[in-house]
């Protein structure tokens, strides 16, 4: 099966250059939760929005399309399509340049593949099957909000409209053929120190600098790599209120990763007894919250979304490699809401940075790809 005659390329490319010049900033996706809500009605989807925009401040909620089964193939597996509609900044006033098939900004901002990659995959796969009648079982597809500052669209996603038995998120780097099975949780902390202010000039010795208290503390904090599976990153430091004040307050804003559950909780509770045990040397108030902002997930390698998924790269020719990621994804709650969810490698490179590319190829085989997944379901029995 060959990968170029399951798509429109110019169709593809052209989808593609519209989609990623209409700027979609986090909580901000409006213009184009309007335009892919229209493509999907069009495409015979039955779009419901939920409210997910309303709780997280922004504009726009979750798209969740149901498309019908072919005509007595109802009982076949439902497959579920997602991508995110959000992009990191600079997203606005994209002009992609084309250059010996590779497709990238003229380097003012983000090019927008991550993920207009994946949603343009969906929509192409979505055309193929109507234009040439290809059976099909039950179809959804998810187009999510508020992804990029920590994937809380999904979070907030009206669980109950979900109903399929696979899905597949197309939002990784790597070539078509690359999945991510397994990803980490992630938790973020914030640690407040609270010291005593003082005239800095006058009585420096009465107060008790918080920010210096950060500085002794962190010097020997968990940092980065704590093994295979596990990472923390300190992110963001704020305090103080002027140089003339002795600061009286710190805070450290601190996640925490892991592919493994306990893992996740073992380095959390480490990051926070570190900080705690050092209120007695410091002489300062020491507190930590923690907000989980997703749980791990691990889909077993003969799982049928995995099979589907393999057996559709496979016949296309493209090689399958399965991963371990270190990042989280829409994955992380679809697999919480019970939808086995796997991550598609769509060929997003350097993404989150000006110098962000795809090969235009890959937006074709993303496409093809996308399609003989939900034909390989149909032939799941």
């Amino acid at each position: 099966m060959k990968y170029e005659e399951l798509v429109n390329k110019e169709r593809v490319l052209a989808e593609f250059l519209e989609l990623i010049r209409i700027p979609c900033s986090t909580h901000d996706e409006r213009e184009v939760g309007d335009l892919l809500t229209k493509r999907l009605q069009e495409l015979g989807g039955t779009v419901h929005e939920d409210r997910a925009g309303e709780a997280l401040g922004g504009n726009c909620g979750n798209l969740v399309a149901d498309f019908p089964a072919t005509a007595g193939l109802e009982a076949l597996p439902t497959v579920m399509l997602t991508a995110h509609m959000d992009c990191v900044e600079p997203c606005a006033g994209i002009r992609p340049v084309i250059e010996d098939g590779i497709i990238r900004s003229d380097g003012t901002t983000i090019l927008g593949a991550d993920d207009k990659a994946g949603v343009t995959a969906i929509l192409e796969a979505l055309r193929q099957l109507r234009e040439h009648a290809i059976p099909h079982g039950p179809l959804q597809v998810v187009f999510t909000v508020a992804e990029e500052n920590g994937v809380h669209g999904s979070q907030h996603l009206d669980s109950s409209l979900l109903h399929a038995d696979m899905g597949f998120t197309l939002d990784t780097h790597g070539h078509p053929g690359v999945m991510s099975y397994k990803a980490p949780g992630k938790n973020q902390i914030h640690i407040h120190i609270a010291g005593k202010a003082a005239h800095a000039g006058v009585e420096p010795e009465n107060g008790i600098n918080a920010i210096q208290a950060a500085g002794v503390l962190l010097a020997d904090a968990p940092q980065g790599r704590i093994d295979v599976e596990t990472t923390c990153n300190i992110g963001r430091i704020a305090g103080g209120s002027a140089t003339n004040v002795v600061a009286d307050s710190c805070d450290i804003y601190y996640e925490s990763r892991s592919r493994d559950k306990e893992k996740l909780e073992r380095i959390t509770q480490r990051i926070i007894d570190h900080f705690r045990l050092g209120e007695e040397s410091t002489g300062c108030k020491i507190t930590a919250e923690v907000s989980p902002d997703y749980g791990p997930y691990e889909i077993a390698k003969d799982a049928p979304a995995i099979k589907a998924a393999a057996r559709a790269a496979e016949k296309l020719g493209f090689p399958v490699e399965l991963e371990e990621s270190g990042g989280g994804s829409d994955a992380n709650h679809f697999n919480t809401y019970g939808v086995p969810t796997v991550v598609l490698g769509v060929g997003m490179t350097n993404c989150h940075t000006k110098d962000e590319y795809i090969e235009e190829e890959d937006l074709y085989r993303a496409a093809a790809w996308a399609l003989a997944i939900v034909m390989e379901a149909a032939e799941m029995r």
